[in-house]
């Protein structure tokens, strides 16, 4: 049936190739006629004469101002019948975008470097957003068709063929989709619908409707669309962006209707289904389950973990790093989730957070990279732009072995050299083009960065440079970086106590003046020598610790302290842990 929500409209027709049919009103703003389209078919739909594509469009093949193309979920064949996602408490995720992942940016050539994923142990690939967007290039947040895969990725069948490739060498696959917000151009839902409000905003404009007058099918709309990434994509989970940016006082917030849905689709289908949020509110309430009054998603993202490891790495202190750079706020990271749970900010001039109590560690993503810390700099830099390869490996074991749920950026496991930097493709659209670059350069005026500082977002060169080079797997610096990743990540595996969500089996100590930090996960201890010095570091009465893993040289024992080399970390475990 061809249906569409358009409350506010007079009339309403589906255009299609060959024929036009005037839709009927049916209840709460709905239309909608009993004609069934073939799969294939392109059309659009006329509201009061004037033509758009369809709001929930499975597939925009011309771009975000050509015609929908019908798709039949049903056709495609599947060959993942019994799989599982492991439990996202074991999950190692890699987060990744699709069109720098490879060089041909596409999702059948990201199948090609799975066996790469397989081989370095990683449980998830969480895809960076694929929503139908302007262009052929960009990082996907500013998408205007959630539930159509990119044109320029290959399409809904191609992005099939990922998720099958994937549940067949065993790794789950999460996709990053965007609810707080919609891009700038092609963006024609305020012509069907209050899907927007006008009593709430967002740094990109008028907020989403998801408490006015009309809200219910809004609210619909989004369900909706993460219900079909689940069921008709078999993805194996969602990740929110920016939740802190969905601005919603019902009494039943948005947020808790879709994790109570998804928890509804999961029963049926029978598997396993998480909901991660990129969160800044440093509030439990979004991960605590719906019963207990939170929203009841699965885990959050954790930038005070990030933050707090990455001022003590690279010494930045500016923009919202001047909350960190502290030792001990990097103790307080590896064992609390929020370093902000009620103390005063500095950068946000108030208190910020809430402590997390009876909260699993299990519920909290860390890590060393992301797309945004990336991207949101000037140049795209990564970790080894900013620090030495040693300093780099003491944040990976800090992330890798912590109580949360570690996640790696595409590159980071080999020190890729490629940055990744912001870009779009406005060609068609020059005043929006400039009105990013000048909305850049703005933005990081808070971190001292100068205009010529930042490449042109627009610039096919900003792309073309962002994407990964494998070839680099053939040097050998990088292969010693991939080498400690592995190392790492079996580490965790072998041992429960690396893999246990309980803080309180979690003890941190440090030395500010010595540049040490040691980190105690019952039986075993991550020692860090952040200093240029050799440094003793105490074990804290380790019975006859036994070196598991160093980054240089095997540290000299001396009863229960450890002489680690400058810049350097050693993981130990206590006499009869094995």
């Amino acid at each position: 049936m061809a249906s569409v929500w358009a409350p506010l409209a007079q009339k309403v027709e589906l255009v299609a190739s060959d024929k036009v049919i005037e839709l009927k009103a049916a209840a709460f703003g709905w239309w909608g006629a009993a004609d069934e389209l073939a799969a294939g078919a392109d059309y659009c739909f006329r509201i009061n004469g004037e033509t758009f594509p369809d709001p929930r469009s499975p597939w925009q093949p011309a771009g975000v101002h050509g015609r929908s193309r019908h798709v039949d979920h049903s056709a495609f064949r599947w060959t993942d019948s019994g799989w599982q996602a492991p439990p996202l408490p074991a999950a190692l995720i890699y987060e990744l975008h699709i069109g720098t992942f490879t060089a041909e940016g596409t999702f059948d050539a990201a199948i090609w470097r799975l066996d790469h994923l397989v081989r370095l142990g990683v449980t998830h690939i969480e895809i960076m957003p694929v929503a139908e967007f302007l262009g052929d290039r960009g990082w996907g947040y500013d998408g205007v068709y959630p539930f159509a895969p990119h044109h320029a990725y290959g399409g809904p069948d191609g992005l099939k063929r990922l998720v099958n490739a994937c549940h067949a060498k065993g790794v789950a696959v999460l996709l990053d989709v965007v609810y707080n917000h919609l891009g700038p151009s092609g963006n024609y839902l305020p012509r069907f619908g209050p899907y927007f409000s006008d009593r709430h905003s967002t740094p990109w404009g008028p907020a989403v409707n998801f408490d006015g007058p009309h809200s219910d099918q809004v609210r619909r709309y989004f369900c909706d669309n993460a219900l079909m990434w689940l069921r008709d994509y078999h993805f194996d989970g969602l990740r929110l962006d920016a939740v802190h940016a969905i601005i919603d006082t019902s009494a039943v917030p948005f947020l808790e209707q879709l994790a109570t849905e998804v928890d509804e689709l999961k029963a049926h289908l029978g598997r396993h289904l998480a909901l991660i949020a990129e969160s800044d509110l440093n509030d439990p309430r979004v991960v605590r389950p719906w019963e207990l009054g939170g929203f009841g998603l699965d885990a959050q993202w954790s930038d005070d973990i990030h933050h707090a490891l990455h001022t003590v790495l690279t010494g930045e202190k500016d923009g919202y790093y001047a909350d960190f750079g502290a030792l001990t706020d990097l103790a307080t990271a590896m064992t609390r989730p929020y370093v902000y749970a009620g103390e005063h900010s500095q950068f946000r001039q108030r208190r910020h957070g809430r402590a997390p109590i009876n909260v699993s560690a299990h519920r909290f993503i860390a890590y060393l990279q992301n797309h945004d810390q990336l991207g949101n700099r000037a140049k795209g830099d990564r970790l080894c732009h900013l620090v030495n390869d040693d300093r780099a490996k003491i944040g990976a074991a800090l992330v890798l072995l912590s109580p949360y749920v570690p996640m790696i950026f595409q590159g980071e496991e080999w020190a890729a050299c490629t940055p990744f930097q912001f870009f779009v493709h406005f060609d068609e659209e020059p005043e929006l083009a400039r009105a990013v670059v000048k909305g850049r350069t703005n933005e990081f005026a808070a971190f001292g960065w100068q205009p010529q500082d930042v490449p042109n977002p627009n610039s096919l060169e900003t792309f073309e440079c962002s994407k990964l080079n494998w070839n680099e797997l053939e040097e050998e610096r990088h292969l010693v970086q991939l080498r400690w990743y592995r190392s790492l990540i079996e580490l965790r595996r072998r041992f429960s106590a690396f893999t246990t969500g309980r803080s309180d089996l979690v003890d941190a100590s440090c030395n500010e003046e010595n540049r040490w930090l040691l980190v105690q996960r019952g039986p075993l201890a991550i020692a860090c020598n952040f200093s240029a010095l050799e440094v003793r570091v105490p074990l804290n009465g380790s019975q006859e610790p036994q070196l598991l893993l160093a980054s240089k040289a095997a540290p000299d024992l001396t009863g229960d302290e450890a002489v680690l080399p400058p810049e350097s970390v050693a993981v130990f475990a206590s006499d009869g842990v094995f």
